[in-house]
């Protein structure tokens, strides 16, 4: 008998601990101390806010530099040159339309390239048919 009531009082020691236990959950975030805005809160945390970038206006700017082309925090963009300056095939890349595979020569490594390209998107295509 003895056993028996020890092992009820044991019982009711964790059952009243664990009743007890507080629950630790992570806290909310407070309000900023310096009284600015607070950031919303969306379903995975705050919100980041967009950045406006300032848009170029100056003609001449826009006329004579590569607006944008230098990501750095110092250093200005690159300035155009005379078309003198840059290499001979420059000038003579397609800019227009892609070639057809027709008309492109079966001897060369484009062509087989694009081949192999055309038939990768053909059996994905194929593959997203297929119900298993």
């Amino acid at each position: 008998m003895n056993n028996l009531n020890m092992a009820v009082s044991l019982l009711r020691q964790r059952l009243t601990i664990i009743s007890q236990a507080t629950r630790n959950y992570a806290a909310k975030p407070a309000a900023s101390a310096a009284g600015g805005k607070k950031k919303k809160l969306g379903k995975l945390g705050p919100v980041m806010e967009k950045k406006v970038i300032p848009v170029e206006t100056d003609a001449q700017k826009l006329v004579s530099y590569v607006c944008g082309s230098n990501y750095m925090k110092t250093g200005d963009d690159v300035k155009i040159k005379p078309d003198a300056e840059y290499p001979v095939w420059l000038w003579t890349l397609n800019t227009e339309r892609i070639v057809p595979l027709d008309e492109l020569d079966p001897n060369t490594k484009q062509y087989w390239r694009r081949l192999r390209k055309m038939a990768l998107r053909r059996n994905n295509q194929l593959s997203m048919l297929k119900k298993f």
